[in-house]
């Protein structure tokens, strides 16, 4: 008896949607055994190493913490975004112009004490990620231009940007080092714990994923956002103001972005440094993706590409395998999470 299979487009199961990540993970790991394996390593001691060992110590488990602050934010941004149909790549460029304006204003505010000058500065912050989000939001709204060419372009110009800032008027005129001048003591972000590194930012972003629950599934904003990302005509249809939702979903994913960018700058560098961000606006879309669009799953996905991000040191320390490898694991898992979406959408069945 011949066994003929057909591919329909018709809702995978139900029980398969919660299961997406998951299966994300596990496929991502099978196709990396293959590079650990050719690293002459085993890819059970390193996943060992990448998943467990960085939570058996305070100091590595809080380094988790740190690592996934940054992605929290971005992984944020794309959600908020991603949720409405805009399809925001410029965290980067919009985490970088909120690093900036929070490091001019952390300059300016020596003589206030912490309980203003820190909010001042999250504010600078915020609203520099909302200016650079501007011009390719009013691009989609106004002239219907690919809000994925404008936004991924505006990231090289803010970089380019911010390389001739540093290397110009805020060049360190004691070292010569291209970064900024220290920001005021009474803007540095407090510690969350005594003695490690996590700080306020933290706290920060974990307020600001559960805000943006509350407005996705409480708000009649979340509800036009949804309908949107759903199917544009048919918001249209149903009467809900699509360019006007679509600017707001833009700017607030750029604010949100922006407020990265000021952790780092407040809590970590307490300067701007061209290297302050390594990728966080693209590990962001990662984030956003792996958690479904979920503020719930985007904080997991952030936590645990954290530990991906720290592992990936211990792999490399322990094993001799090259510390690039967890780059290779982001890379591989979003592609393995954009097919197992794809896949949310189809079935394959007996003919």
């Amino acid at each position: 008896m011949q066994l003929s299979l057909r591919v329909e487009r018709r809702p995978a199961p139900l029980w398969f949607r919660p299961l997406a990540p998951v299966i994300a993970v596990l496929v991502t790991f099978a196709i990396t055994a293959v590079l650990v394996i050719a690293a002459r390593a085993n890819p059970f001691q390193a996943y060992y190493y990448f998943l467990i060992y960085p939570l058996t110590g305070k100091v590595s488990a809080s380094e988790v913490l740190v690592s996934a602050t940054p992605l929290l934010f971005t992984g944020a941004a794309a959600t908020f975004a991603f949720s409405a149909g805009y399809w925001n790549i410029g965290g980067e460029g919009q985490l970088m112009a909120g690093a900036m304006a929070g490091a001019g204003v952390g300059l300016l505010v020596g003589g206030l004490s912490p309980w203003l000058a820190i909010p001042i500065m999250i504010l600078a912050g915020f609203a520099g990620g909302v200016l650079w989000a501007l011009i390719p939001a009013l691009l989609r709204v106004r002239l219907a231009v690919d809000e994925i060419v404008t936004t991924l372009l505006m990231n090289t110009v803010f970089s380019f940007f911010v390389s001739y800032i540093l290397n110009g008027v805020w060049r360190s005129p004691t070292s010569g080092w291209p970064q900024s001048p220290e920001i005021a003591a009474s803007a540095h972000f407090p510690p969350l714990f005594a003695g490690y590194r996590p700080h306020l930012g933290l706290a920060l972003a974990l307020v600001v994923l559960a805000a943006i629950w509350v407005v996705l599934n409480r708000t009649p904003l979340g509800l036009r956002m949804r309908s949107i990302g759903l199917g544009m005509e048919a918001a249209r249809f149903a009467g809900v103001r699509v360019e006007r939702t679509l600017l707001i979903a833009a700017l607030i994913s750029g604010g949100i972005a922006g407020l990265g960018g000021v952790s780092e700058v407040a809590g970590l560098q307490f300067h701007l440094v061209e290297t302050l961000s390594n990728n966080f606006g693209y590990t962001g879309i990662i984030v956003a993706m792996l958690g479904a669009l979920n503020p719930i799953g985007a904080a997991i996905a952030a936590l645990f590409l954290g530990l991906i991000g720290i592992g990936a040191q211990s792999v490399s320390q322990s094993l001799g395998v090259p510390v690039y490898l967890g780059d290779v694991v982001e890379a591989t898992m979003l592609l393995v999470t954009l097919a197992t979406l794809v896949l949310q959408n189809y079935r394959i069945r007996r003919a």
